[in-house]
Formats: structure tokens, C-alpha cells, sequence
């Protein structure tokens, strides 16, 4: 996400570091400007009522989705989203709001509170009561997973809460270190096929740190987890010029990732590293990481000012890629029936999306972009995307060819003093159209 700014540490910041100021806070450079431009543009459907990140409005701050088909009933799929401390929105696919899940409170008086982050799905998961697909969110307040069965049609809402009581903080020692909030962060679900075990990865903020939990169903009917093994994604980078490089950021913060998913058909997960590029590696993390395509910030120096809580970017050596712009955010597969298919990217500084071949054998190479733009005077387009999902499947009659559903950074109507977040639903059909013109 764009909330902070990332770093290796003060004496690398002033040897290798790169801009990570958020988007939001720097102007697009020239030829971003010229990429977007140039990009084919659709228009979304319908979107969600703003949220507001302040006392009046919860502190909802939305961030990231997840579509959930109803299988007896695709007209009646569901939407569900992260806001932050304003807990989970559930959305019909009109975009109305269905049910609103707080985020739990503070641990004790001064502790964080509840903050969710990512959400995914798991489908099927084995419980004493039968099998449930189940939303699992990243509570970066706490550090811990949250589970929540999903019945369409419940009364009260179609999510209840399954989290085991006793479920372990994911990276933390004690509530002190969660405090700190370098706590669960990112996240992808993944279902190993060989095994049929589910798995949740899970992203640190501010760190490069990746862990694999196996996701425990309870005798109580409940769900816990357990860590299998962790990795650490590079904190610096080799240059062609042999110098090395970091991102640029706050001291004492490291380029985290968030973005993130696997690919159910081979184990494959894509992380995005915000302000460096994405990764395909194992979803078992084992193996080598492969940096798959970098943003055009990659190799940039510069320094973190602490006046104004920004870094100043040097000359560009031209290390970089050329089709995203840090950060780069939200994952999302869409998959076809033959194996094909693409990876989505969110690129946030420049408010577009980038498209790459699913296939490895074809060097997940890129094939397309796109944006969101206003449907109109009061439907408004994406800008500054965090968060992005998509299901290349008939959901009735209002998306027959599918659904995309991106968050949007500065989402309508809102003011300089009470900007406003949301989530806006793409006819994913219309998106394939446009890119493949």
C-alpha cells in the first residue's frame, strides 16, 4: 500500500536509495504519463458507497476485495472487502452493502486495534460441520488471520466468524512487538492439489518477509493455523553498473510486499514488492525467486528527507521496467478454461493496470494494460488502486462475462479535508475486449 514509505536503513539510503514517496504525493513522470495515455480505457458498472477514514465514517479505509460465486445462484455472488479498521463490507453485485463486520477492538487500553488488511478465499475447506468456503483477512492490527464461514442467504449476513480464540499472532512475539504493527500485512489463499491442504501466505509490513501457514480446522469448528516456513524476498539489488541498490524509504522500514496470489493449477505465486517489481516463486516457498518485471522507479537513487517525510530522486539510470509505476499493488488472476490466461497488476503511480501471459513457458510476458475511467459525471474511474480482484466466470445477469472489482484511492464524492476511498466493479468481459483490440 501507499500509507508509508519503506527502508533498508540510513547509511544504504544514502548509497542506493530509490523514490517510494506515495503516489498520491509525486507527479506522474513523463513517460507514465505518455504509457497511461496511450493505454485502451473501460469504464466501470456500478461502485460502492464512499467510505471515510474518520471518526464520522468508522476509520473505513477500503483496500482490498475478493468475489465469491454463489454456485445455486450466480445473480446472488458476493463482493467482500477490506476497511481497514472499519472491519470487512460485504457487497451485492449492485455494489450495495449486504453486512459490515467491525474489525475487533484493542487487545487492552493503548494496544492497536483491529485492522484489516487483505482478504481471499478458500473454497471447500474440510470443517466437522462439512465443507465451507471461507474468507480469510489479514488483521494487521493484531497480527493474526480471521476466518469467517460463508452462508448466502443468513440471516443478519452471509459471514460468520470461525476464528479460533486461541489462533497465534503471525509474525509477533508479544503484543508489544505487535504494537509496532510490522504484523500480517499481505495475503494470498492457496489449495495444494497434490494434498488437497490449504495454505495461506502472508506478507510482513515492513519487511520483505514471507510466510507459508497451513491453514487447521478445529474439533470446535473453528479454524487456526500453523507456520511452515518462512522466506525473506531481497532488501537491495545488483545493478548492470555492479553498484547496489534500495528502494528509498523511512528509516527503519524495508520494501514490503502486498500484493499478492498463486495459481491454483501449478503452485505458482506472484508477490508484488511495492517499490522493486513482482516475484514468481513457489507457493511452498522453496526454490529461487524470479523478478519477473520491475518498476520504472527500480535504480532510481535518492535520499529520505525527514522535513518533509518524502525521499528526492536522483537522475534515472534507466534499471527499470517500463510498463508499472511504484507501487505496484493488487494481484489478480484471471484464468481460462483452456490454462491460459493473465496475471493483473495494479500500477498505482500512474493508475493503470498491466496485464502478463499466466503461462511460465511463455516467460509470464507482457501483454496488454488498461484503465478505469469515469462512466460518467457521478461514476467515477480508479485512481491509486491498492487492491484488485477478478473471476473470469458467469455471475448472472448482471456480469455474464465476469467481474473485476478495483479499489479506488480517491473514490467520489470527497473534499480535501475528508477524501473518500471505495471499490468499483468492471465488466471483466468488456476489459478482455478492450486489450485484445
Amino acid at each position: 500500500m501507499a500509507d508509508s514509505l519503506r527502508v533498508l536503513g540510513t547509511a544504504l539510503i544514502a548509497l542506493t536509495a530509490a523514490v517510494a514517496a506515495p503516489a498520491h504525493a509525486r507527479s506522474q513522470t513523463p513517460p507514465a504519463a505518455a504509457h497511461a495515455a496511450a493505454l485502451p480505457a473501460v469504464a466501470p458498472k456500478a461502485e460502492t458507497a464512499p467510505l471515510y477514514d474518520d471518526d464520522a465514517g468508522g476509520n473505513a479505509d477500503a483496500d482490498d476485495p475478493a468475489i465469491w460465486r454463489d454456485p445455486a445462484d450466480p445473480d446472488r455472488s458476493l463482493v467482500i472487502a477490506t476497511a481497514k479498521e472499519g472491519g470487512l463490507r460485504v457487497y451485492d453485485l449492485d455494489a450495495r452493502e449486504v453486512q459490515s463486520v467491525p474489525a475487533p477492538p484493542p487487545a487492552a487500553e493503548g494496544d492497536a486495534p483491529g485492522r484489516f488488511n487483505n482478504v481471499d478465499l478458500v473454497h471447500g475447506l474440510r470443517l466437522p460441520s462439512g465443507r465451507a468456503d471461507i474468507a480469510v483477512t489479514t488483521d494487521r492490527g493484531h497480527d493474526r488471520l480471521r476466518f469467517h464461514r460463508i452462508t448466502s442467504g443468513r440471516p443478519g449476513g452471509p459471514l460468520t466468524d470461525i476464528t479460533d480464540p486461541a489462533a497465534p499472532p503471525v509474525f509477533s512475539a508479544d503484543q508489544a512487538e505487535i504494537n509496532d504493527q510490522r504484523t500480517a500485512y499481505g495475503l494470498a489463499t492457496w489449495t495444494d492439489r497434490a494434498t488437497g491442504r490449504s495454505y495461506a501466505l502472508v506478507s510482513r509490513r515492513e519487511r520483505t518477509t514471507v510466510a507459508l501457514l497451513e491453514l487447521r480446522p478445529t474439533p470446535a469448528g473453528t479454524v487456526t493455523y500453523r507456520t511452515v516456513r518462512t522466506l525473506d524476498l531481497p532488501t537491495a539489488f545488483r545493478l548492470p553498473d555492479g553498484t547496489s541498490w534500495a528502494p528509498c524509504a523511512e528509516p527503519g522500514e524495508l520494501p514490503q510486499v502486498e500484493g499478492m496470489v498463486v495459481d491454483p493449477a501449478d503452485g505458482t505465486l506472484y508477490a508484488g514488492q511495492e517499490d522493486v517489481g513482482i516475484w514468481r516463486l513457489r507457493a511452498d516457498l522453496t526454490g529461487t525467486p524470479k523478478l519477473i518485471d520491475k518498476v520504472r522507479e527500480y535504480g532510481v537513487p535518492g535520499v529520505y528527507d525527514e522535513e518533509t517525510e518524502e525521499c528526492v530522486a536522483g537522475p534515472d539510470p534507466g534499471h527499470g521496467g517500463t510498463r508499472l509505476a511504484a507501487d505496484v499493488e493488487g494481484l489478480a488472476l484471471i484464468t481460462e478454461s483452456d490454462g491460459d490466461g493473465h496475471l493483473l497488476a495494479s500500477s498505482q503511480g500512474d493508475d493503470t493496470f498491466a496485464l502478463y501471459d499466466r503461462e511460465i513457458a511463455d516467460a509470464n510476458e507482457y501483454e496488454a494494460g488498461f484503465r478505469v475511467t469515469p462512466a460518467g459525471p457521478v461514476l467515477d474511474g480508479a485512481e491509486e488502486c491498492d487492491g484488485a480482484a477478478a473471476l473470469n466466470a458467469p455471475l448472472g445477469r448482471r456480469y455474464p462475462h465476469g467481474l473485476l472489482v478495483v479499489q479506488d484511492g480517491h473514490a467520489a464524492p470527497a473534499t480535501a479535508e475528508r477524501p473518500a476511498t471505495g471499490f468499483k466493479f468492471v465488466d471483466l468481459g468488456e476489459v478482455l475486449d478492450a486489450v485484445d483490440d
